[in-house]
């Protein structure tokens, strides 16, 4: 059994927001692989379903981005999920929009979520999807960037993107993350 989070803020006036892609990813795996309905558990939502043969536990902490790992860990608790079978889908500024990455452990970079998740989970020992927004070129303007939501131009591609996401989610679930990557990265237009 895996476990598998989506980083985000609750609440429709966020949804469309850079700093929410983890939570479109998780929603668009839930949906392409046909997992439970969600329901409130974990003080986050939650779904279960069987994807590349794996049982994986879908979560989405609704307790704001600050305070995500509480939720994690009465999920990782509750379900006695070690570190390294837990992954978190987060946004990421250090990659392009729409490119993709993942790693096992590191520091927070300045992401609350990561950083409420390490203080959590009594460390950064689990799996991360680094999913790119973009930087917005100056510290000032992160944000806004962050909590602002994706321009006209990424919305366009964000669709096929999360679509990617979700059909390659297999190749996550059996730890194929190279494959995943390639997947994701070989269908993106030039």
């Amino acid at each position: 059994m895996k476990l598998w989070i989506g980083l985000g803020n609750p609440g429709s006036g966020m949804s469309r927001n850079r700093h929410n892609i983890g939570f479109m990813a998780i929603d668009a795996i839930a949906s392409r692989h046909g997992t439970s309905p969600w329901r409130q558990r974990f003080r986050g939502e939650t779904s279960e379903g069987v994807i590349g043969r794996e049982k994986i536990i879908l979560l989405k902490p609704q307790t704001y981005m600050n305070l995500s790992g509480e939720s994690v860990q009465l999920a990782a608790h509750f379900y006695k999920i070690p570190q390294q079978d837990i992954m978190v889908f987060h946004d990421e500024l250090d990659l392009d929009f729409g490119r993709i990455r993942i790693k096992r452990g590191g520091g927070a970079a300045g992401h609350n979520g990561l950083r409420s998740m390490d203080k959590s989970l009594s460390g950064p020992d689990y799996w991360r999807v680094r999913m790119g927004i973009g930087h917005p070129g100056s510290r000032e303007r992160v944000n806004s960037h962050v909590l602002g939501d994706f321009s006209s131009a990424e919305r366009s591609e964000l669709e096929w993107w999360l679509d990617d996401v979700a059909d390659a989610a297999p190749l996550l679930a059996q730890e194929q993350h190279d494959a995943f990557m390639t997947k994701v990265a070989l269908r993106r237009p030039s």
